[in-house]
């Protein structure tokens, strides 16, 4: 497959090409600035453009232009010799959209770091991703942003992991679930990870596979960066696989110490209106859609939360109230009183919930948070209603979606810290109008 697919782009017009070169061995990451005018990730036929990269003549990797305007895509070339070396950029018209089958590229630049300089490791270890098959050409969970966080190890190692943001899920959690327990309709997940010794030498290396299931990387690298493929519907990955086409992502180094992994959304925030796009055009939004039908009501209509935390034997979730036509707040409740719909994690979370139609975050004018007895375990007798306990320590944000699908500006934060007892009274806050 990967030799009939080279075959078919060999004769494929150039789009663009751009030549530099290395005055040393270093690893290289390509930051491309590309546009598809006629492309629009919500609409079907014309979702997007799909460029085949190729490093001296050898196919390297596809870019899939989801944001349609003029954007920038850092990829991941990786390692490479000193001397002079061409990126090139052709259309894959298999994979890309009908209706979108023409793109421009902007402009290239080119960044190395060499080894022993800062952020070598983090880029010398990072995963090449092949898709899941058929997700590319169907625009459905497709890798949109990565990242590595770096974590000190044993005898002054270092421990890299990598995660990465995809557009959605085709399977695993339904979405009215996913916007209440996590408050997004992307899909994060932590791909890899390898720990370090003192001298940089790869002391242990592991997967996300299947189930969330942790397993020794055993497979192909490519220089020092593993090769990992997308094998279930929720994203998770194995250590070999067919040779469907590939995605390498340049990460970006992040700390989330005292933020949630959707910061990193924050930071990049097209990803929100690139996941929202997708939902729609896949029918998972409906007006009138309720909690346990797979689907929501349109996204700007939720108020989303960030707080952090702890819970033990207890679960989370958040009430948004707002001014009634009587002038007493109507309250709306991010997990509709279900108990699947609460966060079960400590430490800092996203939650959404859903307000009438005609309201957004600017009517909200207080907001409650409250804990729950978790359920019990498979097998174990139900703990008794008020058991566990729970911890809100702050408020990060509050915001919504403009009308652009991306998020606004956040409307409040709290940083005193309470306690909040499960089954008992909630911790209310006042949000000052704006």
């Amino acid at each position: 497959m990967a030799t009939l697919l080279l075959m078919m782009l060999a004769t494929a017009p150039a789009l663009h090409e751009h030549a530099f070169q290395l005055e040393r061995a270093a690893e290289v990451v390509a930051v491309v600035r590309a546009t598809c005018p006629r492309c629009d990730w919500g609409t079907p036929g014309r979702e997007a453009a799909v460029l085949a990269l190729s490093v001296d003549g050898a196919l390297h990797q596809h870019l899939v232009l989801t944001r349609g305007e003029s954007g920038e895509y850092r990829v991941l070339l990786g390692a490479l010799a000193a001397g002079k070396h061409t990126l090139a950029f052709a259309l894959d018209r298999k994979l890309s959209a009908r209706g979108a089958r023409e793109a421009l590229v902007e402009s290239v630049a080119i960044e190395t770091v060499a080894e022993g300089e800062p952020g070598y490791e983090a880029l010398a270890h990072a995963p090449i991703l092949h898709s899941r098959k058929h997700t590319l050409s169907r625009f459905s969970d497709v890798p949109l942003v990565a990242w590595v966080e770096s974590h000190a190890a044993p005898e002054a190692g270092r421990e890299l992991r990598y995660s990465i943001v995809f557009s959605n899920e085709d399977g695993g959690t339904p979405l009215d679930r996913l916007m209440a327990t996590w408050g997004r309709a992307t899909d994060i997940e932590l791909v890899y990870s390898v720990q370090l010794d003192a001298a940089g030498g790869v002391r242990a290396a592991t997967f996300q596979g299947k189930d969330h299931i942790t397993a020794r990387f055993a497979g192909r690298r490519e220089g020092s960066h593993p090769v990992l493929y997308v094998v279930t519907e929720n994203n998770m990955v194995k250590d070999s696989g067919p040779a469907t086409p590939r995605v390498a992502l340049a990460p970006r180094p992040f700390a989330l110490e005292g933020v949630s992994r959707e910061a990193v959304m924050d930071a990049e925030p097209w990803t929100y209106r690139v996941s929202q796009q997708e939902v729609r055009r896949e029918g998972r939004v409906a007006k009138g859609a309720r909690a346990g039908s797979k689907r929501i009501p349109d996204p700007r209509r939720f108020v989303f939360l960030e707080a952090c935390g702890r819970v033990s034997d207890a679960r989370l979730a958040f009430d948004v109230g707002v001014a009634g036509a009587s002038g007493g707040l109507q309250w709306y409740a991010s997990d509709a009183g279900r108990g699947d719909f609460r966060v079960a994690r400590a430490g800092c979370f996203r939650a959404a919930a859903a307000l009438p139609e005609g309201k957004g975050v600017a009517d909200v004018r207080a907001l409650r948070l409250r804990a729950h007895t978790r359920p019990p375990r498979k097998g174990e007798k139900p703990l008794a209603p008020g058991s566990g306990s729970a911890r809100i320590d702050r408020v990060n944000r509050l915001f919504g979606l403009g009308a652009d699908d991306m998020p606004a500006t956040s409307v409040f934060e709290w940083t005193t810290g309470a306690d909040i007892t499960p089954e008992g009274p909630p911790l209310e806050l006042l949000v000052p109008p704006r």
